[in-house]
């Protein structure tokens, strides 16, 4: 009798967690992709005529372009399935990787733009998360944090292999294999795996209780969105800076690529780690409070990237950043499928991610031309801590109208 009326009272079931895990595994592939630029920006852009914003430029089209594709894939998902959502998306990936291993900036710049990007990996992240978010209800901070991982893994996995392959094969090599194996890897596991969710509860601890279109921080449900959205892009400004370019940072401070590729390993490796604690955490404390304690944690963490030019110390400063800011954007995600009813997930959990991607697209772009006009990277770290205070700011401003709120609701 209990266990029948705890399974009425929540989605979550065996199948949650295969959606899950099959989710991380496709995301590891999937983000891959664009750390191929990551570990060979000064190769690419040697071969390209040395400035470091043309390959900065399409790895923040790709960014830019996933978040975009991400409202297209979370409405189209809606039709189709997010199974075949993601045969798409990784079967572009690896036409994307095909044109940009061709050599000419035009191709790079479009093969990430469209093939990574806009009809590659933004049907594997935003709407993944949003379909994996449907599967759960009561551990939904943890899974979030599980799926959203998939991107750390790859940050773990891939950046050493991609740097022996590019020494050994040339980054054009390097591109053109990865794609391959990326359509091998994620349009099967996509089409063996994933299956429609289930039905939101409607009674019990778990169903959604707020109205459709009633006031989110005291204002209309859009407006609240928007600003909610803005803290994000201005948190992934600074967020994208040292993962975009800490191989290159390490470069010009005499340490080898090698070294370079295995720090941004450990600052993934964890984030990975520390984005489990703040799934747990954000099941506990909503999904806001965790975008706060991890927001003060990056501001404290890119501070620490102006401290030393010691490679022992960057090894030290690389890992606890990535233990920082991990738990951001999973927890905007619980933050959106708090605020507002599960019909309206399809759109606004990508709308959001599209913001938080457009941040880190800008954020990776603009401290490669800061680069490119001061010459060092440490004017992009200061410009991103101002970054990360505004967001501080913005979002204590929200935190502050939701307790008022919910004060005068129990009044």
């Amino acid at each position: 009798m209990g266990e029948t009326a705890a399974t009425a009272e929540s989605v979550e079931c065996r199948a949650s967690w295969h959606m899950a895990i099959a989710a991380v595994v496709m995301l590891a592939v999937a983000a891959g992709a664009p750390l191929t630029i990551v570990v060979g920006l000064r190769t690419i852009a040697d071969d390209m005529g040395g400035a470091r914003s043309l390959p900065s430029a399409a790895a923040a089209l790709a960014a830019f372009g996933s978040g975009l594709g991400g409202i297209m894939y979370g409405l189209l998902a809606r039709r189709i399935g997010q199974k075949r959502a993601a045969m798409m998306g990784g079967t572009s990936i690896g036409a994307g990787l095909l044109l940009a291993s061709q050599g000419e900036p035009w191709q790079l710049l479009i093969g990430f733009a469209l093939g990574v990007g806009l009809f590659g990996y933004a049907a594997l992240f935003a709407p993944m998360v949003t379909f994996v978010s449907m599967w759960f209800d009561r551990r939904r901070g943890t899974a979030l944090a599980l799926v959203a991982s998939g991107q750390y893994v790859a940050g773990v996995l891939w950046p050493t292999i991609f740097e022996r392959a590019i020494a050994a094969y040339g980054w054009r090599a390097t591109m053109l294999g990865y794609g391959i194996l990326c359509i091998l890897l994620i349009v099967p596991l996509a089409a063996l795996v994933l299956r429609p969710p289930p039905a939101p509860v409607t009674v019990g601890p778990n169903a959604f209780r707020h109205v459709p279109g009633g006031r989110v921080f005291g204002m209309k449900p859009n407006l609240a969105m928007a600003l909610l959205a803005f803290c994000s892009f201005l948190c992934c400004v600074p967020m994208a800076m040292p993962q975009s370019h800490l191989v290159a940072f390490c470069g010009d401070l005499g340490i080898t690529a090698s070294h370079g590729a295995a720090m941004l390993s450990a600052l993934l490796l964890a984030a990975f780690v520390s984005r489990q604690f703040w799934g747990w955490a954000s099941d506990r404390i909503g999904g806001l409070w965790t975008v706060l304690a991890g927001s003060i944690a990056q501001t404290i963490g890119m501070a620490a990237f102006l401290s030393t030019q010691d490679e022992a110390g960057l090894f030290f400063i690389a890992a606890a950043n990535g233990l920082g800011f991990s738990g951001i954007i999973p927890a905007y995600v619980m933050a959106v499928r708090e605020l507002f009813p599960p019909a309206e997930a399809s759109w606004r959990v990508p709308a959001t991610l599209f913001v938080s991607l457009s941040g880190m697209a800008f954020g990776s772009w603009l401290a490669g031309a800061i680069f490119d006009g001061v010459g060092y990277y440490a004017a992009a770290w200061m410009v991103g801590i101002v970054f990360n205070l505004a967001q501080l700011a913005l979002l204590g401003f929200l935190i502050a109208r939701h307790r008022r709120g919910r004060r005068l609701a129990v009044a």
